[in-house]
């Protein structure tokens, strides 16, 4: 028996871990409670130690949760109290780390409100959110509306069948699920980012880029960590312009981590809100903390940081949050609240710049977006960063 074959089988304690299956793939015997085990996401260092792996795990009879070739991960359920010292010592291991769950940045007992005024329906004529009015991308439109920017939503995915959106293309991380958004927050994201200018409908900032759903989400606003890596990698892979991260948590992943290093050396505009911890948060979440991301707090219509907006150092800059109005499933229309809906408002403003110039780099864009931001009265660089995005007065000095 290989040495990692044994390092597994001792902590799968023969198949304890509710991965063990039979040669057709039924499970052996009843499988344990979730509370008995823990997801674990097995790094390996080079593609060689990734196969081996897989064939050991075979040997032993034991399916893998879910693997990302792309960076040599494994995911697999261990009992809770399996000590994992043998495991991340191993030469051919690279990394041990739990599978935590993120969530989506959106006030859930405000997710599905009615549709009213000023929200709008396709029955009307178009809108323009105060979202948008209020950072000034109209006063782009006439010269760039995004082109062909590839805009990421890293997200609960977004529907391919709302008329007020074009969707480019659709990667699914979830194995087993469907593609399209059974939640709403990733079409409500996408519709801030690039609803289309037409003539019913909200438009968003910038209503010609190329959105891409990339669905790591169910439909609870919830997502593990490996698949948002897998996301991540994908969109690394596809070569995206800009990546919107609409959720968070309070832990750091260091796969992600690494995955958001290697988007940001390859040019990738990294986006994500800031979280919707409060005033008192004192800290804002995982992945918005991270120097390579630019962090979203969220504003209100009357210009100032929104009460559920996290706090802490790390904030970039501010985008409206409260009340916006965009797309959801069902070719409907409706307000949320939450940095979710603000960090959108960032990214199709940073579309806009890679549509005038695209040989800007993520940080001079974060500098344009922080240089020509509003500062909103009353509030700390610890609550709004350098203040409110102005998107017309970045795009004039790129």
């Amino acid at each position: 028996m290989s040495a990692l074959k044994q390092v597994l089988s001792d902590l799968l304690g023969g198949g304890t871990g509710g991965n063990r299956v039979d040669r057709v793939g039924k499970s052996k015997g009843k499988r344990p409670p979730a509370a008995s085990t823990v997801r674990k996401i097995i790094i390996l260092k080079n593609a060689h130690c990734y196969r081996h792996c897989l064939k050991q795990l075979e040997a032993l009879g034991v399916k893998p949760e879910k693997k990302v070739s792309g960076v040599h991960a494994v995911v697999c359920r261990f009992p809770a109290q399996a000590d994992f010292k043998a495991l991340e010592s191993h030469a051919m291991v690279k990394r041990v780390e739990n599978d935590h769950t993120f969530s989506i940045h959106v006030l859930p007992s405000r997710r599905q409100v009615s549709v009213s005024a000023p929200c709008a329906s396709v029955k009307k004529p178009q809108i323009v959110p105060w979202g948008v009015g209020r950072i000034g991308a109209p006063g782009i439109w006439s010269k760039l509306q995004g082109g062909a920017i590839r805009v990421a939503v890293l997200d609960t995915g977004v529907s391919g069948t709302h008329p007020d959106l074009k969707v480019v293309k659709v990667y699914n991380t979830i194995a087993g699920k469907p593609s399209y958004d059974q939640n709403g927050h990733g079409t409500h994201v996408a519709g801030t980012i690039a609803a289309l200018k037409n003539k019913f409908g909200v438009v968003g900032v910038a209503p010609r880029v190329r959105i891409y759903a990339v669905k790591a989400f169910d439909k609870s606003g919830n997502g593990f960590t490996s698949d948002i890596v897998q996301g991540l990698a994908w969109c690394i892979k596809n070569k995206m312009h800009v990546i919107n991260m609409s959720f968070g948590m309070e832990e750091d992943s260091a796969t992600v981590a690494e995955q958001i290093k290697r988007a940001h050396a390859k040019g990738i505009v990294l986006v994500a809100s800031a979280g919707n911890n409060g005033t008192g948060s004192g800290t804002i979440d995982f992945p918005a903390r991270m120097e390579e991301v630019i962090a979203v707090a969220a504003s209100t219509p009357d210009d100032g940081v929104a009460d559920f907006s996290s706090r802490g150092t790390g904030i970039s800059v501010t985008a409206p949050g409260e009340g916006i109005c965009s797309t959801i499933p069902g070719k409907s229309y409706t307000q949320m609240d939450g940095t979710s809906m603000a960090a959108p408002h960032v990214s199709g403003a940073a579309a806009l710049l890679l549509a005038k110039r695209r040989t800007l780099t993520p940080d001079r864009i974060r500098q344009l977006l922080q240089t020509t931001a509003t500062l909103l009265p009353g509030d700390t660089a610890n609550d709004q960063g350098a203040g409110l995005i102005q998107a017309k007065e970045a795009f004039d000095q790129a």
